[in-house]
């Protein structure tokens, strides 16, 4: 009965067994519980295993495109590592490229399985192709076991002493990864770096700079022999190579040279030397000499004007970050004199992208504060657009701000009115924040400042108004006289004002300057007490002090008051203000038992206060290096190095002085037969040409240096042609061999030879 009725109801409704697993198999699929994280999908990727097992090479080359995209768009194709691995071995090229792309990005997470075709990476390094041999030294090296150790040493030797450029880079790049993973063979890896040091090849050398940075940068003696040549090549070596090289010859040339900004007085810090008068006697010149010490005259290392001619040309670089870099070095390492020609560079490059502009004003803003005068010419640069962010907004100003003088503040004041006027509340009160900090450094203008900012507080926006009376505040501290009027005023409007930093200005300076305004302070007390409790706790705080100042200044009408104010502040809930208010008792309303301070209270109240020291937020990052991470982020970043201090005595030039290589026995010989094939040496009293007989010694050894360079050419000339030669023998060699199958007379194979040994 009852599977009748079961049997009924499904007959009934429609459904039945078979119909049932279909749905739940539909509604599976479209259950998104049912797929992504949540399910096993074993069946992934089967596609493009299939066609990294397949015979084709055009199926294993479409794999590898579509799984190296997968990589590019940050996608996991881990799971395929042991099916790529496979491809190792073969032979279509642009198959074992993209082999290798994948590998150098998973070896280091798949090490177990990458072991297991090390020996194919070792037979890749004997690869004709250069591109085979520094993937599979790029692989090597990705895979961080210190088992491969003595295998990854034997592997970059190899690649040190490569005839390929690229190679050779690759093993540059391989030497600090071999470092991290053992430490003690750091003898060996600074012999290997010192043979890439040595390379003249320029796309070697930015690498090699790249790992003495990582491996052991305080060897500065591996850099003296490479000084100079790396100062010639810096035009030629690749943006990025260009950026390590730079920053690197600074800390050389703060720890090779003297500062060129030591002394005073000069062009280039040092004071121009007098020359003697023609018709000047000998007591004169004793005379004056007899005056005074006289200072040296500084004159600057050869090698040092080498660095800095040979940078300047980047400053036109298409990169900004090679511009920072010269920036930087001319900033750190150059006479004053020459610091300005970097300025032009960098506002070029507030025309790019708002990263990199935030980037070069934060390093102007730094710069500004000591050297003034490099960027006044451009000041018309760093006004406000409209479409700036607000960041870059701050910065402007703070530039603007370091860059005002009496010869352009009233450009400046005008152009900060109209910042003022901005919907965008912090650009409209850093706006006042700026007026207040030239009308502090300016004085002639401090009281037109003040007309303009008391002008402000009409203004319908709070922020504004608050802000304006803080400035006000400060500037009034500066400001010896004049004050009673502006307090009176500001004393009316403190009802009106909703802003807690406003408020508390206010009852600061009415505390302040109580002796001043003696009717006004006890009836501005009395206000600020009715709504005590509903105030922001700055303002508590100030309310707190004003009453203490009052009841020192004026105890007959104020006494109350304070009592009060101080009951009010003793059930608060903030504990600062209740401490506050304990505190200023014992010091104001003694009673019985006073304290040994309570006799000196006026003094610790009403003393004189400094007037407040109004200092840019680029004055500490001076401390940190120019165009550095940790120079942007006002913090010492990991990894940061300070810049050396200049030395006082400096090293001897000579220690990068490179030794010519003497040439061999078989050019010197050579080099004589040529001589002696040449012309007759003239006698030694030769009338006819006196004058070459007295020609210098550095001539003759141009001379020389010409003939054997002559010499030279002409043996590589001669091997030149012979291997030529040999080529075009292999070459007929071959053909011969494929018409020798094809047609059986030997007669033609031995004209084809013929021939191509008369070509």
């Amino acid at each position: 009965m009852a599977g009748n009725g079961v049997q009924g109801f499904q007959n009934s409704s429609g459904f039945s067994g078979g119909d049932t697993t279909d749905s739940l198999d539909n509604d599976r699929s479209h259950d998104p519980a049912s797929s992504g994280i949540f399910s096993t999908d074993l069946r992934r990727h089967d596609d493009l295993k299939e066609m990294l097992d397949s015979s084709d090479d055009r199926k294993k080359l479409e794999a590898m495109k579509r799984i190296v995209g997968l990589v590019a768009k940050g996608k996991d194709a881990s799971p395929l590592f042991p099916a790529v691995v496979k491809n190792v071995v073969c032979k279509n090229l642009e198959v074992k490229k993209l082999v290798y792309v994948y590998l150098t990005r998973y070896a280091e997470e798949q090490q177990d399985v990458a072991l297991l075709s090390i020996a194919t990476f070792q037979r890749s390094m004997k690869d004709p192709n250069q591109l085979i041999r520094a993937s599979a030294l790029r692989v090597l090296s990705s895979i961080r076991i210190p088992v491969i150790v003595p295998i990854m040493m034997l592997v970059i030797k190899d690649g040190v002493a490569d005839m390929s450029p690229y190679v050779r880079k690759a093993a540059a790049h391989a030497i600090p990864k071999l470092y991290s993973v053992d430490p003690e063979q750091k003898e060996e890896l600074v012999s290997f770096l010192e043979k890439l040091l040595a390379d003249k090849t320029t796309l070697v050398i930015g690498s090699a700079i790249q790992a003495f940075e990582e491996l052991c940068p305080e060897r500065i003696d591996l850099i003296h022999k490479n000084y100079r040549k790396l100062c010639s090549l810096l035009a030629d070596v690749e943006e990025w190579g260009q950026v390590i090289i730079i920053n690197m010859l600074t800390r050389y040339a703060r720890t090779q040279f003297v500062d060129p900004n030591q002394s005073e007085g000069n062009d280039q810090s040092a004071e121009p030397v007098k020359e003697k008068a023609f018709y000047s006697s000998n007591e004169d010149s004793d005379s004056d000499s007899d005056e005074g010490p006289s200072k040296p005259v500084y004159m600057m290392d050869p090698d040092h004007r080498l660095l800095l001619k040979n940078s300047k040309p980047l400053l036109n670089s298409r990169n900004s970050a090679v511009i920072m870099a010269v920036v930087q070095l001319y900033y750190h390492c150059a006479p004053k004199s020459e610091v300005g020609l970097v300025a032009r560079a960098m506002i070029r490059l507030l025309k790019s992208h708002k990263e990199i502009q935030y980037v070069v004003l934060s390093n102007i803003a730094t710069m500004a504060l000591n050297k003034k005068g490099v960027f006044e010419p451009y000041i018309k640069s760093f006004y406000i657009n409209a479409n700036d962010a607000l960041h870059i907004k701050l910065l402007k100003l703070e530039i603007l701000t370091s860059l005002a003088s009496e010869h352009n503040v009233s450009v400046m004041i005008r152009e900060f009115q109209q910042y003022v006027l901005s919907t965008e509340s912090d650009f409209s009160s850093a706006s006042i924040q700026a007026i207040g900090k030239i009308a502090s450094g300016i004085g002639d203008i401090t009281d037109a400042c003040l007309g303009g900012l008391i002008t402000l507080l009409s203004n319908k926006n709070e922020t504004v108004v608050g802000e304006s009376i803080v400035v006000i505040k400060k500037l009034l501290q500066m400001k010896s006289s004049g004050h009673k009027d502006i307090i009176v005023h500001l004393a009316h409007m403190l009802d009106k004002i909703t802003v807690a930093r406003a408020k508390g200005a206010i009852l600061w300076l009415i505390g302040e300057y109580c002796d001043k305004v003696p009717k006004i302070a006890p009836d501005v007390l009395r206000k600020a007490a009715k709504v005590f409790i509903q105030e922001d706790d700055l303002v508590k705080l100030q309310t707190l002090n004003l009453a203490a100042k009052l009841c020192i200044t004026n105890p007959k009408q104020t006494q109350l008051l304070c009592q009060y104010v101080f009951n009010l502040a003793k059930y608060d809930q903030s504990y600062d203000i209740r401490d506050r208010a304990r505190l200023l008792r014992a010091l104001i309303l003694p009673g019985d038992n006073a304290g040994a301070l309570a006799k000196h209270a006026k003094k610790i109240f009403l003393a004189d206060k400094p007037a407040p020291v109004v200092q840019s937020r680029f004055k500490e990052r001076d401390q940190y290096q120019l165009s550095s991470l940790s120079h942007t982020i006002n913090n010492k970043a990991h990894g940061y190095n300070e810049l050396p201090v200049w030395p006082e005595v400096p090293p001897p030039s000579s220690v990068r002085n490179v030794e010519v290589p003497k040439p061999s026995t078989s050019v010197l010989l050579k080099a004589s037969k040529d001589t002696k094939t040449g012309k007759k040496e003239k006698g030694f009293y030769s009338e006819t040409e006196s004058e070459e007989e007295s020609s210098s010694e550095e001539d003759s050894t141009v001379k020389q240096s010409l003939k054997r360079k002559a010499a030279v050419k002409r043996i590589l000339a001669k091997r030149r042609v012979v291997l030529v030669r040999r080529v075009l023998r292999i070459v007929g060699q071959r053909i011969a061999k494929k018409k020798v199958k094809k047609t059986t007379p030997v007669k033609k194979t031995h004209k084809l030879n013929i021939n191509i040994k008369k070509k």
